[in-house]
């Protein structure tokens, strides 16, 4: 049903009164909403979404409300809107859902107003349960029936003139003095439909929603070098042709985007050599982070990798498979990029007039120019940026990780998103942002869809708890997390030293904790684990600065539980939510137990038990909030492990766990009720 927008205010300003009676009704505390409706919350094609709010009047009356809403196209103009229904849950909060069908910009406002038929009904009720006569009772509610038939309200379907003819049928009863079936509680939902809604209570302007692919929001991102090889008899370096073949075998373990370090000329000045030593030889390959060379900069292609086409080629051989290419944009330049001698504006001067190399104490990059965003050709220096995006996007790349964005201005990237998701719906840009919370945050404001995080540094129990609590509590209408236990920056002391238990129990949490995560992929399936250093986060004979060979082949490869994983996750939608998990106590702090649900009412609940420890077994009990999984108190219930394969039945909250690290480390239960369960060969 599609209602106008007609309304008045709900309060009057000043010493002025309204033209019109305000309505009685109030809209408050409207989820999903980020800074007040400063920015978009974020929504995914085809998943409902559900929107909250407070709505309420003074006395007693009953108050009804609906959430309308319609996608607005990239010239700003809206569509008709859309309704659907809310539902009063407690304490005056409302809750309703809405499905976008439709990528980009989506507005929504929530509209309550006073239900007077209802009103009536329930009151008409009570005193027909207490005895009391209801004779003028029932003529004024044939009179309020009249007025619904008498206003003339536009009949768009069968259902709304099926309405009409109840509502009739009803009023002549009451005028006869029949009210035996007003206690039947469909005239509720009868009323809803044909109710008078002005005055109606409303929100100042309609919030926005911007609507993402799938993968904006739920995926399994993979990343490898493509000048690297994974054939024996073919050593390295590679090419982007070459690197098509190497696809199926992440199709296979059910990843949904490949993603690539920057594929473009590498520069000569200050070129690294192995493990970032700066006194390269001379066959040194370089870092792909130092981006730019005679061959071209950010839209060109290394020429030992190929060409512009071969990207193309590169793309559509991953939607062949039904993955998604991701691309490194990485806003930085060696000496040799052709901005350096076309526009040295664009860099920032040291006093003796040389241009600073980028640094991160300790750390020091010396093939590598920042940008510099103070310009004051900052205009061309913002337009040129935004065209690198659409460069690749017109040769059929849609998904971008962003190489340090932190790095660079806030409203830069404001415009800049905003002007390319404009255009092109379809793309995804995921912030490799390792950087304080709120500057995350903003990144995620100004139009990132999905963003790294520190889950590779939170290892106890009660540090995840914590963190992902924050996450699902604070920041889950525009901040997408995205967990990853490793990239070729980063390799924790914790994979360091706890040999293959490590990488399988952070494999699975970040799987099943995070809706979207990713691994740098042959180092995580082979278990590379040798950093370059002690004390350093760096691996021994990084890709990024040398071409490796890798057996992926090898018996003690991680592929195939990192394939389960990905087949789990697709086949179960709570794991594409976040603000459903929720952390149950155990006895054992070595133990971490979560679960997830799909409020959409889809799919199982989800219950996750990790052993924590790489080194010793941990057991114990685990207790249960049945009521957060669906549950009532003292339910029994069978518990299906998606890794194991066994079926579990379990009595009420407490349940005994006993994970080895060098047997399972972990439990992936789906959770199926006795009532609709095949509970053959379940066991206890």
């Amino acid at each position: 049903m599609t209602t106008a927008r007609t309304h008045t205010a709900n309060t009057a300003t000043g010493g002025t009164l309204p033209a019109e009676r305000p309505s009685r009704a109030v809209v408050e505390a409207v989820r999903p909403v980020v800074d007040g409706g400063r920015f978009a919350a974020k929504a995914t094609l085809g998943e409902p979404l559900q929107i909250i709010a407070d709505v309420f009047a003074d006395g007693h009356d009953v108050v009804d409300a609906v959430v309308q809403w319609r996608h607005v196209d990239v010239s700003g103009v809206a569509a008709d809107w859309n309704e659907a229904p809310m539902e009063p849950r407690n304490n005056d909060r409302f809750h309703g859902w809405i499905t976008p069908d439709r990528l980009g910009p989506v507005e929504f406002d929530v509209v309550g107003w006073i239900d007077h038929r209802e009103s009536w009904r329930r009151g008409v009720v009570k005193k027909i349960e207490a005895g009391l006569d209801v004779g003028v009772e029932l003529l004024t509610g044939a009179r309020l029936l009249a007025e619904v038939v008498d206003e003339g309200v536009e009949l768009g379907d069968d259902r709304s003139l099926d309405d009409h003819r109840l509502i009739d049928g009803l009023r002549h009863r009451l005028l006869d003095g029949d009210h035996s079936t007003l206690d039947d509680d469909h005239w509720t939902d009868v009323f809803v439909r044909t109710s008078r809604r002005t005055p109606s209570g409303r929100l100042p302007s309609p919030l926005r929603i911007d609507v993402d692919p799938l993968h904006g929001a739920f995926g399994a991102w993979y990343e490898f070098f493509p000048r690297s090889s994974v054939d024996p008899d073919v050593p390295p370096p590679r090419t982007l042709r070459d690197s098509i073949e190497r696809l199926d075998h992440i199709a296979e373990m059910a990843f949904d985007v490949v993603y690539l370090p920057p594929i473009h000329p590498i520069g000569l000045t200050n070129r690294k050599g192995r493990n970032g030593v700066t006194t390269p030889a001379p066959d040194d390959v370089g870092s792909p982070w130092g981006i730019g060379s005679s061959a071209g900069g950010h839209t060109a292609v290394a020429p030992e990798l190929g060409t512009v086409d071969d990207v193309t080629a590169f793309a559509d051989a991953c939607r062949d498979r039904g993955m998604e290419l991701a691309l490194d944009i990485a806003f930085q330049c060696s000496p040799d990029h052709p901005w350096v001698i076309e526009h040295p504006e664009w860099f920032a001067k040291r006093a003796d007039g040389s241009i600073q190399y980028a640094e991160n104490p300790p750390k020091k990059y010396q093939d590598i120019y920042p940008l510099d965003f103070e310009s004051d050709d900052w205009q061309d220096l913002w337009r040129a940026l935004a065209d690198v995006f659409r460069f690749w996007i017109d040769r059929g790349v849609r998904t971008f990780r962003v190489d340090n964005p932190h790095t660079k201005a806030f409203a830069f990237w404001e415009w800049a998103l905003g002007e390319i998701r404009t255009e092109h719906p379809d793309t995804v840009f995921l912030a490799e942002a390792f950087t304080r919370p709120r500057v995350m945050e903003r990144l995620a404001k100004v139009g990132f869809n999905q963003s790294y995080t520190y889950f590779a540094w939170r290892q106890s129990s009660w540090e995840l708890r914590e963190y992902f609590e924050d996450l699902a509590a604070r920041t889950v209408d525009v901040f997408r997390p995205n967990a990853w236990p490793n990239t070729p920056d980063i390799l924790t002391e914790q994979l360091q030293t706890g040999g293959r238990p490590a990488f399988v129990s952070r494999a699975i949490l970040a799987a099943t904790l995070s809706p979207s995560w990713g691994v740098y992929g042959p180092a995580f399936e082979l278990l590379e684990n040798v950093p370059v250093r002690p004390g350093s986060e760096e691996y021994l004979d990084t890709e990024k600065f040398q071409t490796r060979a890798w057996d992926l082949d090898r018996d003690d490869s991680l592929a195939p539980l990192l394939a389960r994983l990905n087949q789990i996750r697709r086949a179960h939608r709570a794991f594409r939510r976040l603000d459903t998990i929720h952390f149950h106590q155990t006895d054992d702090p070595g133990l971490l137990c979560f679960s997830k649900t799909d409020p959409a009412g889809e799919g199982r609940p989800v219950i996750v038990v990790v052993n924590l420890d790489p080194f010793e077994r941990h057991s114990g009990f685990v207790d249960i909030d049945l009521a957060a999984i669906g549950l009532p108190y003292g339910s029994d219930y069978d518990v299906v492990d998606e890794l194991g394969g066994v079926t579990h039945r379990w009595s009420g909250n407490r349940n005994f766990v006993d994970l080895a690290p060098w047997s399972a480390s972990a439990h992936v239960f789906t959770v199926r009720r006795l009532d609709d369960a095949d509970t053959t060969g379940a066991t206890s």
